[in-house]
């Protein structure tokens, strides 16, 4: 029998859809393109809807689209060897329950066991990818597998169809305002400077705003509903509902509806320019091969600002108005005038660049292809450990 068939992933959601919406795509992706029988535990079945409406809330187990599905309510439970999978995948360290690592050293051959890392730009990632982590207890190994953006880590998270799917959305300008025009985009807005705003509460939106408006450039701005809320609230001078729109200005803002996955990446080739945030969208503004600019996960003492920095850093060292752009929108440096970050000059200088942002963004997206997709390199990779373990 070949090897793998069966794979249980497990994901604790921390970022509201970050999380579940890399787990979703990545299980997907297994099962539709692999072969492979998915089992993903996932703790918020409430964020995993948001994305996938087709999951029930009130089911312990089901099956969407191939994937079974099921409800993580907690660390319990004994597991037979049976229960187990090939492979076992904790998603950003998650502790997996005790009874089902006890179940696993009891197996022979025994799953292959990964820690599923986050994404960072960081130099160290080389250097720990693929490391093994032998348990304090049983005889068990768990490897580190990280997602990164050199030929040295994972590479990063993307379906086989996904490039000639953009490529035929985007070079059909009629199916790229049919699917705008259900969000209520019109014809003139069209023509306009296309921004999807996907961000955490703490962003600094209202002040962007207020440069947007004041511009002389039209821009419709797409926001899901509920990012942003308050500084959208106050935009709209009404409750930021899916549906509501106003124009202040140069400035048209409307909300969206939460869409799921597929619908987010056409939202995002559609746009000018993408506003993301965490990793999932983040990554998937990458493959969109369009301008973004991305909000980091807070994290204590401001090690989110040491990421951005290096991902700045690899991603766009020679354009110093994206660097300064995103630094300002994430709170890790101040463009100074009058005591406050000045958002229409850092607007200003960043828009002049839009067209050099635009072909490096380009540029980027082909250096990661050459990297292969996070899936297939982690499945050879456990294939590698299986026949490893083969030989010992």
């Amino acid at each position: 029998m070949s090897f793998p068939q069966t794979l249980h992933l497990f994901c604790r959601v921390v970022d509201n859809y970050g999380d579940i919406g890399i787990c979703w795509r990545f299980a997907r992706q297994l099962q539709r393109e692999h072969n492979i029988a998915v089992t993903l535990w996932v703790d918020d079945l409430r964020s995993f809807q948001r994305i996938c409406p087709e999951v029930v809330l009130d089911l312990e187990e089901q099956k969407i689209f191939g994937v079974a599905i099921r409800h993580w309510r907690d660390q319990e439970g004994v597991f037979a060897v049976s229960d187990l999978a090939d492979i076992v995948i904790e998603f950003f360290a998650c502790d997996i329950p005790p009874g089902y690592i006890t179940a696993m050293a009891e197996c022979n051959p025994r799953p292959v066991w990964l820690n599923l890392e986050g994404l960072t730009a960081e130099e160290w990632v080389e250097g720990c990818h693929t490391l093994p982590s032998s348990h304090p207890r049983l005889s068990l190994t768990k490897h580190f597998f990280f997602p990164g953006f050199t030929e040295k880590t994972g590479g990063l998270l993307r379906e086989s169809s996904l490039e000639e799917q953009r490529q035929q959305f985007q070079s059909d300008p009629k199916a790229m305002a049919e699917f705008l025009a259900q969000f209520g985009v019109t014809a003139a807005e069209m023509a306009s400077t296309k921004v999807s705003l996907f961000c955490y509460p703490d962003a600094p939106v209202t002040a962007l705003f207020e440069a947007w408006q004041n511009g002389a450039t039209a821009i419709t701005c797409l926001v899901p509903e509920g990012v942003a809320a308050d500084s959208i609230q106050v935009f709209l001078g009404a409750e930021a509902k899916a549906g509501a729109s106003f124009t202040r200005g140069a400035l048209t803002v409307r909300v969206l509806s939460f869409v799921a996955q597929p619908d987010y990446d056409k939202l995002l080739w559609a746009c000018d320019l993408n506003f993301v945030r965490g990793e999932d969208s983040w990554v998937r503004a990458q493959w969109a091969g369009k301008p973004f600019i991305w909000h980091i996960y807070p994290q204590d003492e401001n090690l989110h600002h040491k990421k951005l920095r290096a991902f700045l850093q690899r991603y766009s060292p020679d354009i110093e108005s994206l660097s300064s752009f995103s630094l300002c929108w994430n709170g890790a440096e101040i463009a100074v005038d009058k005591g406050q970050t000045d958002w229409p000059t850092l607007w200003s200088l960043f828009q002049a660049d839009m067209p050099k942002i635009a072909h490096k963004s380009v540029d980027w997206q082909q250096k990661m292809l050459a990297n292969g997709d996070l899936t297939s390199n982690l499945l050879q990779f456990a294939v590698s450990l299986r026949s490893e373990a083969a030989k010992n």
